[in-house]
């Protein structure tokens, strides 16, 4: 086994005994640890811990499930909704993959294409109007169809299209259902429609779901995991379908869902 660690350097001041436990337990059993700097680092790993908030764990998400490596979170920012472990507990992380008595959950990704454009992601894909500069756009008019039927027109700022993973993120706080990790759908989620009828669409994840700008002149961005792709112009089609990979997740097997739901949700409101 070959382990590697993540961490998010805004929040390596005062933690850097947790990771000298880390390297030090792996050591003692001979098991490879090196820290990971950049994507090249992750090659030939087996597990990865990382050790910041929910974004520093998007950062490699989608990297780690293309080289089938599992993931640990260990929650160093804010809420932590992708994190397994508060910082405290790092030995048991530690002594949950040394022992292999873990439970491991698999995420389903997101498959995004438009044109050149191409993206994973375990939260969501996000088509919105352009805010930057010369090509900044007001509400703009977006078309949806799934498998090749119309969902609707939504006049908004734009369209968050989310994973289960994702619906305790963006789309819920733009008034999205939460979808519990097992069900087998996306969601649709519009953003600050102007219109009483838009309301999020829950759909099969074995969907494909095509979105353009109804006026092909409105600019258009594309974001993924918070990442910005890239602009559209000129009415290009993105299309969005389940990924064949999946991210794996390191987990305790009495953890429950709903029980984690709400503990994050009143560490949220703090």
């Amino acid at each position: 086994m070959n382990v590697g660690i993540y961490c998010n350097k805004h929040y390596l001041k005062g933690n850097e005994p947790y990771i000298s436990l880390i390297n030090a337990a792996f050591g003692q059993k001979k098991i490879g640890c090196r820290a990971v700097e950049g994507l090249k680092d992750l090659d030939g790993l087996d597990v990865l811990f990382v050790l910041g908030g929910d974004g520093t764990i998007l950062n490699v998400a989608t990297e780690c499930a293309k080289r089938k490596i599992k993931i640990l979170g260990i929650n160093y920012g804010h809420i932590g909704f992708l994190a397994e472990f508060e910082p405290e507990k790092t030995q048991e992380a530690v002594n949950l993959v040394l022992s292999g008595n873990y439970r491991l959950r698999q995420r389903t990704l997101l498959e995004m294409s438009c044109g050149d454009k191409t993206a994973l992601a375990l939260n969501d894909v996000v088509i919105q109007r352009n805010t930057g500069g010369v090509h900044f756009s007001n509400t703009v008019n977006l078309h949806a169809e799934i498998n090749g039927t119309t969902v609707d027109n939504f006049s908004s700022d734009g369209i968050i299209i989310s994973t289960p993973t994702g619906s305790t993120a963006y789309s819920l706080a733009a008034g999205g259902s939460v979808l519990t990790p097992d069900l087998n759908a996306f969601i649709l989620t519009p953003v600050c429609p102007h219109s009483l009828h838009s309301r999020p669409v829950v759909f099969g994840d074995n969907s494909e779901i095509k979105v353009n700008a109804v006026n092909p002149h409105e600019p258009l961005v594309i974001i993924a995991d918070g990442k910005n792709i890239g602009e559209l112009n000129g009415g290009e089609v993105v299309a969005i379908k389940k990924s064949r990979f999946t991210a794996d997740f390191i987990s305790k097997e009495d953890k429950n869902f709903f029980n984690e739901l709400l503990i994050k949700f009143n560490k949220w409101s703090k």
